[in-house]
Order: C-alpha cells, then sequence, then structure tokens
C-alpha cells in the first residue's frame, strides 16, 4: 500500500484528540525534536556552550551529550529491535499495519523468526509485529521497562542536563503541557490598527516530526520525558520522506477547516516544508538571550503567530 493511502489509516484516530475534536477548534502544533524541545547536538559538538562566551564549561557538556548518546542506544538496542531494523526505517509506526495480523506475541522469538528484506510481506508482517512491540512499551514508559538501578541513572542525567541547559528540558515539558491544555494568547485586529490580546480554549494536540530516524526518535521522547504529551501515533521521522511529505500527512489526518496549524523548530527544512504549507514558523535559537527558546518562548508569542496567519480565532469570525 501506498505510504500516502497508510497515513490515512492512521488518521481519524488522532491520538491525544477527543473523538469529537474535529467538530471544534483544534490547534495542531508541529514540533521539530532536536535544538527545540531538547539539546543533544550543540552538546556534543560544544556550540551550546560556547555561545555563552565561557560561563559554561565545554567540556561537561560534550560529556553529558556523550551519556545521552549511550543511554539512547543502549534502550534502542535492548527494548526496541533496532539492531534488528536499523535499516528498515519507516515515517511512523502504523504504516505496515495492515500486514498485522493480530497474531498472540506472548513466547514469540523475535531473534529467531528469520526476519529480514521487506521485499515479501512476511517480513514486512514481521516488521509490523516489532512495531506493535514497540508501540507497547513506549505507551508502558520507561518505568515499564527499566529496572530501578537504570531509572536512577536516567533520572540524575536528566536532572544534570536540565541545571546544565538553565531548565531548558523541564520548562519545554512544561510548556507542551501548557499547549496540550488549549489556552493561548489570541490576537485581534481592531480598526484602528491597535491589537487586543485576550486568551482562548480550544483543543490543542503536539506532534513531532523529526529528521531523526524513527526508532531512536521515539526513545528520545521517553528518556526526555516527553511520552506522556506526545503519543506514539503523534511521532513522525521525516528521514527518508522529508518534512513537506510529513506535514502534508498531519494536514490530512486533521483534515478540517476549524483546524489551525503552527510549526516550531531551529531549523531549514521545517521553515520550508511551513511555507510550502503556509502554516506559522516559529524559529528557536538556542542562544542566550533569545526569547523563542526554553525557557522564554510563551503561549503569547504562539497565538500571535498564529493570529498573523489565521486571523481571529473565532471560528465564525475567521
Amino acid at each position: 500500500m501506498a505510504e500516502s493511502t497508510a497515513a490515512s489509516i492512521t488518521d481519524k484516530k488522532a491520538k491525544g484528540v477527543t473523538g469529537n475534536s474535529l467538530d471544534g477548534k483544534l490547534t495542531v502544533y508541529v514540533w521539530d525534536m532536536d535544538e527545540t524541545l531538547i539539546l543533544l547536538k550543540s552538546l556534543l559538538n560544544g556550540t551550546y556552550a560556547e555561545a555563552f562566551n565561557g560561563v559554561k564549561n565545554v567540556q561537561e557538556g560534550v560529556e553529558i551529550g556523550k551519556m545521552w548518546e549511550k543511554h539512547i542506544l543502549d534502550l534502542c538496542d535492548n527494548y526496541f529491535f533496532y539492531e534488528q531494523i536499523e535499516n528498515y526505517n519507516k515515517p511512523f509506526l502504523s504504516l505496515l499495519r495492515e500486514y498485522d495480523d493480530g497474531r498472540d506475541l506472548v513466547g514469540y522469538d523475535f531473534n529467531q523468526d528469520a526476519f529480514g528484506s521487506l521485499d515479501d510481506d512476511a517480513n514486512k508482517r514481521k516488521l509490523a509485529y516489532r512495531h506493535r512491540v514497540i508501540a507497547e512499551n513506549y505507551k508502558k514508559g520507561l518505568n515499564g521497562v527499566l529496572d530501578q538501578e537504570l531509572m536512577k541513572q536516567w533520572d540524575e542525567l536528566y536532572n544534570m542536563t536540565d541545571k546544565y541547559t538553565d531548565g531548558w528540558l523541564s520548562s519545554a515539558h512544561t510548556f507542551l503541557e501548557k499547549c496540550s491544555a488549549g489556552k493561548e494568547e489570541t490576537y485581534v485586529a481592531t480598526a484602528d490598527g491597535i491589537t487586543n490580546s485576550a486568551a482562548s480554549k480550544s483543543q490543542h494536540v503536539n506532534v513531532l516530526v523529526t529528521s531523526g530516524s524513527l526508532i531512536p526518535s521515539l526513545v528520545k521522547c521517553l528518556l526526555f520525558r516527553f511520552d506522556n504529551i506526545i503519543t506514539h501515533e503523534n511521532v513522525y521521522s521525516s528521514w527518508d520522506v522529508g518534512k513537506p511529505q510529513c506535514f502534508q500527512w498531519i494536514k490530512e489526518r486533521f483534515n478540517s477547516s476549524n483546524v489551525r496549524f503552527c510549526v516550531i523548530g531551529d531549523g531549514w527544512e521545517e521553515c520550508e516544508a511551513a511555507e510550502i504549507m503556509q502554516w506559522p514558523f516559529i524559529k528557536i535559537d538556542p542562544r542566550p538571550g533569545c526569547t523563542e527558546r526554553f525557557p522564554g518562548l510563551t503561549l503569547k508569542t504562539i497565538g500571535f503567530y498564529l493570529s498573523v496567519v489565521y486571523g481571529n480565532s473565532d471560528p465564525e469570525d475567521d
């Protein structure tokens, strides 16, 4: 089945949104991950610390990044079949759902099922089995897959990173929770050109479109504590297909006249894809002093960008 057709299978049950949400106003926040919700690359190459002009220890940031890399790879390989399926990246977990026959996987030996190339339906079914287990492990959360000692190590690393980055991780998490709550500042242009702000409430959902491959991206969501606000159905990998294609799937999935989209990221690819879709784009800048970073980004800022593109937030007045 073509990927665009398969994407529509995942649509109608847009997780993270209540069943009747498309009958009212819905705002879909489309997030990038790396150097947006989390900092990893800039820790590893030292650019995050260097921007602080000597205030932060560059090597400390590099070591923190290396520890994250180890945690991510260990979790990928030990619980998410990454060694087996690394070469079979898919843009989202449910892409091969049609090949999953619902078999009970208790006792199924994933190391002895002769999984190989996806040239035939049998191997697509085996990959679909793995995707099902990955989705189940994601829903369990880290407490469901890691022992107490590993959980302690992970907690310590998270807190160390949050302190080093002045609360970037915890503030990003808090901000996504606020987005999910569905309250934002909206702006309405008056006759004399003055804009007034007011709070509005609507259904909101967070969607992740990452340029990384799918399995490590899901693992990052778990390790960086975003799994309670970004469901696995709402994680897309643009690694093979590009962000414009992912954005198109998201638009089709949440297709309604009352839906607004807002893209938040740090890179040119999501910026260009947002321009193609004519969606507002907010560029995250991790350098100190910038307002569009964590901490710093506010619902008021997002409300302004949405109002510029969509106008009055009241569907009857749009």
